[in-house]
């Protein structure tokens, strides 16, 4: 943990359940807890809810006349349709219309903003170009995020935040929890029904510590953040720079994906006007290098990290992320695919930390038509 420059106001809980807090994003992250298997974690929150702390992820606020126009030029979101109360996904681009980072625009006021950064340099490159703008530029760190996903994550916040059913995905409401302050968005990285709990530093242990108590009967337990690597793949969301030419380099070619590439061009919103990248994310269309894509694999163990796809003598790809569900019994990984390959039951052979077959298979494997993340009541 040498690059950590940032506190969790739970990283003692984390330590009790027996993380030893690696950094990501200057934070020590509970990765792993020694008191919880991946298996019940996962469980948990497919099919009661866990809690986990995601506080690593970058909150920024945006606050100022400028504040609409700088997100405008800079992401690929028409910023003018989202209203307070209202969120959305969006993605960065380079000046060559090339994925950079990815985040969670929230608008909070008329010229307010606050940005939920990933882990690419979406940030930065923000803070240069409010240079010279009527917009004041916030690193929120004592704004923590706790995570509470799952089916009867709605069942245990009803208890005590009135109206939660009603309130929409991607929505989120500034209301108390326990007695404390806090804003409560329909969101998550899970593909479930969740909430992400945005509160003080000093509330936090209060609110994670009543959370895991009066959360027993629901079975609600503390999730690690690698659940997230196992959810990620069954619901099909990245993980820059994880999945990315970043980290998986061409042999010929700088880093850089489109977002057709992706899979990510549906951020790009159908009213966009001129923003950075955007002629050349048009351009690019079906230009298509490979394709991120799905890979269901014979056999009850999970592919690792950088395992390669063979099909017709050949390298055709590689797994980026991988897991094995005892829910669905069945051995799931994303994939960085060459696009002839990239189509539903193609035949493929895995190699590396495995030796069996595979076939390519469209993303997500669970609940492609979004219902229990959208789903009402």
């Amino acid at each position: 943990m040498a690059n950590s420059w940032r506190i969790s106001a739970l990283a003692e809980r984390h330590r009790t359940l027996g993380s030893k807090l690696e950094d990501w994003n200057g934070m020590g992250t509970a990765w792993t807890y020694e008191a919880v298997d991946l298996a019940d974690a996962h469980e948990a929150i497919r099919t009661r809810a866990g809690l986990m702390d995601v506080s690593g992820l970058r909150k920024v606020h945006y606050v100022g006349p400028h504040a609409e126009s700088l997100l405008e030029y800079a992401t690929s979101r028409d910023i003018s349709k989202i209203y307070p109360g209202k969120s959305v996904y969006a993605t960065l681009l380079s000046e060559g219309g090339k994925f950079v980072d990815d985040c969670v625009i929230y608008r909070t006021g008329p010229n307010a903003f606050m940005v939920v950064h990933g882990a690419g340099n979406g940030y930065e490159m923000l803070v240069r170009w409010a240079q010279g703008r009527q917009v004041s530029v916030l690193f929120d760190d004592d704004l923590h995020d706790l995570s509470l996903q799952g089916p009867l994550a709605v069942d245990f916040l009803a208890e005590h935040v009135p109206g939660i059913r009603d309130l929409a995905y991607f929505h989120h409401v500034q209301t108390k929890l326990f007695g404390c302050p806090v804003m409560i968005s329909r969101t998550g990285y899970t593909g479930e029904r969740g909430y992400e709990i945005f509160c003080k530093a000093a509330d936090a242990p209060l609110i994670w510590d009543t959370i895991l108590e009066q959360g027993k009967p629901l079975g609600i337990i503390p999730c690690a953040f690698t659940t997230l690597d196992w959810l990620r793949v069954e619901s099909s969301l990245l993980f820059f720079p994880y999945d990315n030419s970043e980290k998986y380099p061409f042999a010929d070619q700088p880093a850089g994906d489109t977002l057709w590439e992706l899979g990510l061009d549906f951020t790009v919103s159908p009213t966009k006007g001129e923003f950075r990248g955007g002629l050349e994310h048009a351009r690019l269309k079906g230009k298509e290098r490979l394709k991120i894509f799905g890979v269901l694999l014979e056999g009850d163990q999970a592919a690792a990290e950088g395992d390669t796809l063979w099909a017709d003598g050949k390298q055709v790809g590689l797994i980026t992320c991988a897991m094995y569900s005892r829910l669905t019994g069945k051995s799931m990984a994303i994939a960085r695919l060459d696009v002839p390959f990239a189509e539903q039951g193609c035949a493929l052979k895995v190699q590396g930390s495995l030796q069996v077959d595979a076939i390519a298979h469209t993303l997500p494997f669970d609940d492609p038509e979004k219902t229990k993340r959208t789903a009402k009541g």
